[in-house]
């Protein structure tokens, strides 16, 4: 529980900036395009940080790890929360970007070795549920916060969250040190295999895709729906994300994968018509989430099929492309709103949804 916790909070963390664009592209005098940077930028850092992280740190004990990323994430929540200007935002960011990459990464990789190998795949979802649930509280309850006292406030409480978070790693965890150091050679290895070159390009097209939408999917609800609804239409996102999280946990990676896809394209290609009222974006919402919610576990489990002889390599792998691909995604959808128009960007998942599903009906030797 305490290592999805963990997940919850640097989930919220790089996520905050969804459900309070608007107000912070208004306090800091930028364009939504530009406020969804702060989303690309924790993105960025978070694609570099994963896989030179484990590099880095050697033998170090992963538990002593967690618990100073915590507090680095403390760290830059709180001058997030304090500033007035937009570089100082974006700078700490980019150091929200380490601990989150670090955090993704070792939460992943260490997820088997902390229970019985039976319990590993019901433990792992566990874990990963704190995506759902940051979904279904962190970012709804980043809006509320964003309405009722500012946006700052909201980073504030993460950086709160975090400390507390620090503490409890260092109790909960048993002494984690890694099986064996990471070497370079090791991630090059994992990349050459065919399976996980698959799967990286699955993270790209589909969290590419999500996050070029879901980014500014709060510009896209104001259009129709009243602010004051907005943090519950993002909870009802959130619920189904939980709930598609759970669903996928048992079922084969490629099936869960080809559903998620084909969810995906269809709601976001539906959003311009259906999701032109209040009660169709609500609808499309639940079934976007309960589509995307499953991406997180089943690309993991997909990774480590292709080698699980190498859980941290490959995590470390997969993390970098998935946080780069956010970052990607919130940049394209950035510039895509700014130049053509915020309803626009939801073409972007439908496009790149769609391409995965052709990539997953094409690769024949990962079968289930």
């Amino acid at each position: 529980m305490t290592m999805a916790a963990t997940v919850f909070t640097v989930v919220t963390a790089e996520m905050l900036p969804v459900g309070l664009l608007t107000p912070m592209s208004d306090s800091l005098h930028v364009t939504e395009g530009a406020a969804g940077l702060a989303l690309t930028a924790t993105g960025v850092t978070s694609a570099v940080a994963a896989p030179v992280l484990p590099l880095l740190l050697g033998k170090v004990d992963r538990r002593a790890v967690l618990g100073g990323l915590m507090v680095l994430l403390a760290a830059s929540a709180f001058a997030a929360a304090v500033t007035s200007a937009f570089v100082v935002l974006m700078v700490a960011r980019v150091v929200m970007g380490v601990s989150i990459g670090g955090v993704w990464l070792f939460t992943v990789s260490l997820a088997r070795r902390v229970v019985p190998e039976h319990a590993a795949g019901p433990a792992t979802s566990l874990i990963f549920s704190g995506i759902g649930v940051a979904s279904v509280l962190g970012i709804p309850a980043g809006a509320y916060v964003g309405e009722l006292a500012g946006w700052r406030w909201a980073f504030a409480g993460v950086g709160v969250l975090a400390l507390i978070l620090a503490v409890a790693l260092s109790i909960r965890l048993p002494s984690l040190p890694p099986e064996r150091a990471v070497r370079l050679s090791d991630v090059r290895e994992v990349i050459e295999l065919r399976q996980v070159r698959v799967g990286l390009v699955l993270v790209a097209l589909i969290v590419t895709g999500h996050f070029a939408a879901y980014t500014y999917v709060r510009p896209l609800l104001e259009t129709h729906v009243a602010p004051a609804l907005i943090g519950a239409f993002l909870l009802a996102y959130g619920v189904a994300g939980v709930l598609g999280n759970f669903l996928t946990g048992a079922v084969r990676p490629r099936r869960a994968l080809i559903v998620i896809a084909t969810g995906i394209a269809l709601t976001t290609l539906a959003m311009p018509t259906i999701g032109s009222s209040a009660a169709g974006s609500l609808v499309l919402l639940v079934i976007w989430g309960l589509a995307y919610g499953g991406t997180t576990v089943s690309t993991q489990a997909w990774a480590h099929a292709a080698a699980p002889s190498a859980p941290e390599s490959s995590s470390a792998v997969l993390v970098g492309v998935y946080n780069g691909s956010i970052a990607l995604g919130a940049f394209t959808g950035g510039q895509v709103a700014d130049h053509f128009g915020t309803a626009t960007v939801t073409w972007l998942p439908a496009v790149l949804a769609t391409a995965a599903l052709v990539v997953l009906l094409a690769n024949r030797r990962q079968r289930g």
